[in-house]
């Protein structure tokens, strides 16, 4: 009985399923290298892709020049920019603190603030800093991962031929059996989890940009260190727009008033639009139409389990599950 279970796909398929993630929970000290990696290796090959489309070169050659201009503006940024946006970032961390313990004429605002102080809103900011602080300090560590994670994608790319044909090996071997099964999820894994991430990308570096123009005519002060909030909550789904909207308002609040923070809510009310109806339905497939209570739900539990990764990843992680359940949706007559 049980070697006929055994023998039935759909057991052998969640039994290897389990033995992925309980390897995946083994390694993960080095999660963060591995997701990395991949998010790299998948982004840079779609590049590639993209150029060589257009420009018909060398794929190796592609390759390097894509990650020597990719890294060699990155290096250029940070060191150009990486001081003024440090500043812009002290700065604007003063302002919302200097907001947050000021009293003001507004009666609303006053009761805002007295009820974020029974909540114990500043316990919740300390650890906030304690943990950026924390952060910061394994700078060293994290760059380390970065810089390992650019070098293998590198490598992974320069020989993505050469591996492909040599892992295709396995499916002729004693291992054929796990081998199919594992190229099962590796597959629904890169078109699920990986074009989610790509178009969370796209819809991050757009809003970001649309954002900053807006913030920019409305004459805010600190761009580039709001530049860098927007694009990084702008990789949250959904719940992204709604945090980055309270330090908007309360700087729009301190430097012009009820009148200013109308104008923030309508620019971002425009954005938000443009993400809803023009880029999601352009750069997501339908399985990733989650309705807001399964979005926020998701990204609750994955912030929980996986910490800030888990703001990113959660929601391309339960897309991939859906897909290898087949859940999808229901077409309309």
């Amino acid at each position: 009985m049980m070697n006929k279970l055994y023998q039935t796909r759909g057991f052998k398929r969640i039994l290897i399923f389990i033995v992925i993630a309980l390897a995946l929970y083994a390694m993960k000290s080095i999660i963060n290298l591995i997701l990395l990696t991949f998010i790299f290796a998948f982004l840079m090959d779609r590049l590639v892709q993209f150029i060589e489309d257009k420009i018909p070169l060398n794929r190796k050659l592609l390759v390097v020049i894509s990650y020597a201009t990719i890294v060699g503006l990155l290096t250029y940024g940070l060191v150009m920019y990486l001081p003024m946006i440090a500043g812009e970032i002290t700065a604007l961390i003063k302002q919302l603190t200097a907001f947050y313990t000021s009293k003001h004429d507004n009666v609303v605002l006053n009761y805002i603030v007295s009820q974020m102080n029974e909540v114990k809103i500043s316990s919740y900011l300390e650890q906030g800093v304690t943990y950026l602080l924390k952060y910061f300090t394994d700078i060293s560590k994290i760059s380390l991962q970065v810089l390992l994670a650019l070098l293998l994608s590198l490598f992974f790319l320069l020989e993505k031929p050469r591996l492909i044909e040599f892992t295709g090996k396995f499916k002729s071997s004693k291992v054929a059996s796990i081998y199919v099964e594992i190229e099962f999820f590796a597959q629904k894994f890169v078109r699920t989890f990986g074009k989610v991430i790509e178009a969370q990308l796209i819809i991050a570096v757009v809003n970001c940009i649309l954002t900053t123009i807006s913030l920019w005519l409305l004459d805010f002060p600190q761009l580039g260190g709001l530049s860098i909030m927007i694009f990084l909550l702008g990789l949250i789904p959904v719940a992204g727009v709604i945090i980055s909207l309270i330090p908007l308002t309360i700087i729009a609040y301190s430097i012009g008033g009820l009148m200013k923070v109308l104008y923030v809510g309508i620019a971002i009310a425009i954005i938000h639009g443009i993400e809803a109806y023009i880029l999601n339905p352009n750069l997501m497939s339908s399985k990733t139409n989650l309705p807001v209570f399964y979005t926020f739900i998701v990204l609750i539990f994955s912030e929980h389990f996986f910490g800030v990764w888990g703001l990113i990843i959660g929601i391309p992680v339960f897309v991939f599950l859906l897909d290898v359940l087949e859940v999808t949706e229901t077409k309309k007559p």
